[in-house]
């Protein structure tokens, strides 16, 4: 098979304008081309009067040899990579050691699923309760200022991706294809077949729930089993090598194999981790704010004559600046036509976050606009960065009134530094609820200052990113775990046998599609462990 890239197409071009492009560009026959498939679609919006589709094309010919010979040198034609996947071993019938997986998000339910898939019957615990009963949980906050802690955005099947624009696209280096494991499993368990070729592919919230559900079933159909609501309370460690695992409820589970799937929420399981002796360092992440406009403002500046196009749906970007006093300021999880949602997990704090759903057909757009920290601004420790991230989020409940609304601004008096007593254009999609007021003590002065110089900067990129009626919603906390389970070469704890640390929560991922392939890489990691531990038996 051969692969065809950076193949241009206008972008309403009819269907079989793609077959006459890949033969004219192969300069061969119609009939050589036995069958193709498009492996990936973007589109240029660099020049918006001029939008094109970009293609790669995975292609069967009859002279595959000849054409090969005749486009040597040609980096845009080549031979098609091998992206399926293969297990790299199987459990033996009736093989007596179960793997325990902490955590049922993206990166636990990967891990869960390829055990489940090679024979080796996991064990789930999961803090949070199935995904249909905590989306009612999640709507308590939402609708009626009520919090549960264990059931929430952040903990329960899914993880916190599954209140979230699903998206599914990572700058990850993935050179064994687990990417394309994680986007067949997700079409196989319902997911749009346009999300194993389009560059930016999502899902959405609505449609992840049932995904989910189906990927549970199949890890139990295969022997696998998963508990909702087991908040694992402590770790057993004899002699440097993990034994097992201590309940809320007291009951102890057994393993010599124990994945930790935890989200980057997982603040007391970090704190127990840490007493336990279980090697970790603080990692830089990023705080900032959530800002809304209105979608049709950033088709128009991205899209040109094309916005609203069916065929592009609502646009998106990605901006980054480099403030005068050395911080980088960036777009984080930007959610086209989506919601601004509260994701806190603890009571009396504020956390916001974004979310879409498949269709992105909201009024506004959002994303968050943050600036990167490092352990250098929350010295002490590896657990410091929890600390600092509850007292922004304290901070923000106490600024939006102490019942679980936002504090918010508007764009144009955050720059100009006075408070804001009244919406304008647009109205802000945060539930339960917003409290307009003044921003500036909601981070630290050298984030706001940052962060006043980067919204007018952004404006050169995207013509409106800078109008005054914008909102600013605070405060985005939550954008990547603040420490890091550190692990060797062979995907367990540095200083604890047989302890995995895996995805967001562990410092290994960021995002739906990362925690996914994490969650795959560890799992071969404990099949091999378990395996060769069982042939020296």
């Amino acid at each position: 098979m051969l692969r065809i890239t950076e193949l241009r197409l206008p972008l309403e071009h009819p269907p079989e304008a793609l077959r006459a492009a890949i033969v004219r560009r192969l300069g061969i026959g119609a009939d050589d081309l036995v069958d193709f498939a498009v492996f990936k679609r973007s589109y240029d919006a660099r020049k918006s009067d001029a939008l094109t589709f970009i293609y790669t094309i995975d292609l069967t010919l009859k002279n595959e040899a000849e054409v090969l010979n005749k486009f040597a040198g040609d980096r845009h034609v080549g031979l098609a990579p091998d992206t399926n996947y293969r297990f790299v071993g199987r459990a033996p019938e009736h093989f007596g050691q179960r793997p325990l997986v902490v955590g049922f998000g993206p990166c636990g339910i990967f891990a869960a699923l390829v055990l489940a898939q090679m024979g080796f019957r996991p064990i789930v615990l999961e803090r949070g309760k199935a995904v249909r009963e905590r989306t009612q949980d999640t709507w308590g906050l939402w609708r009626k200022h009520v919090l549960n802690p264990e059931s929430n955005v952040q903990f329960g099947e899914g993880g916190a991706g599954t209140f979230s624009d699903g998206k599914l696209y990572s700058q990850i280096k993935d050179p064994k294809h687990y990417g394309r494991k994680v986007l067949t499993e997700f079409v196989k368990a319902g997911a749009p077949e346009e999300i194993l070729y389009v560059s930016k592919p999502h899902i959405g919230t609505f449609r992840l729930v049932g995904m989910v559900e189906t990927m549970r079933a199949e890890i139990e159909s295969l022997g696998g089993e998963i508990r909702f609501q087991q908040r694992v309370a402590d770790v057993l460690i004899d002699n440097g090598h993990i034994r097992g695992v201590t309940l809320a409820s007291g009951e102890q589970l057994r393993s010599d194999h124990v994945v930790l799937a935890l989200g980057h929420s997982a603040r007391d399981t970090f704190e127990m981790l840490h007493e336990r002796g279980v090697f970790m360092e603080a990692k830089p992440f990023s705080v900032g704010f959530r800002i809304e406009h209105p979608q049709s403002l950033i088709d128009k500046a991205r899209l040109g004559k094309y916005a609203g196009n069916p065929l592009l749906g609502a646009a998106d970007y990605k901006l980054v600046h480099h403030a005068k006093n050395g911080r980088s300021v960036y777009s984080f999880c930007m959610c086209p036509g989506g919601t601004v949602v509260a994701a806190t997990s603890e009571p009396n704090r504020v956390v916001t976050n974004g979310m879409s759903q498949y269709s992105r057909n909201e009024r506004n757009a959002n994303a968050g606009i943050v600036v990167g920290i490092t352990p250098d601004d929350y010295p002490g420790g590896p657990l410091a960065g929890i600390a600092f991230q509850r007292e922004l989020e304290s901070r923000a409940f106490v600024l939006g009134g102490g019942d679980y609304n936002a504090p918010a601004q508007l764009v144009g008096d955050f720059i100009a530094g006075r408070p804001s007593t009244e919406l304008g254009a647009v109205e802000p999609s945060y539930k339960p609820g917003i409290t307009l007021g003044d921003l500036s003590t909601a981070l630290p002065a050298y984030a706001i200052d940052a962060m006043r110089e980067a919204i007018p900067a952004f404006e050169r990129q995207i013509k409106g990113f800078s109008m005054h009626d914008a909102v600013l919603t605070g405060v985005e906390t939550r954008t990547s775990s603040p420490l890091r389970l550190t692990r060797g070469d062979d995907y367990q704890s540095l200083n604890v046998k047989g302890l995995y640390p895996a995805g967001e929560g562990a410092g290994y991922a960021g995002g739906i599609l990362s925690a996914g392939v994490d969650g795959i890489r560890v799992a071969e990691a404990v099949a091999q462990a378990m395996l060769e531990e069982a042939g020296k038996a």
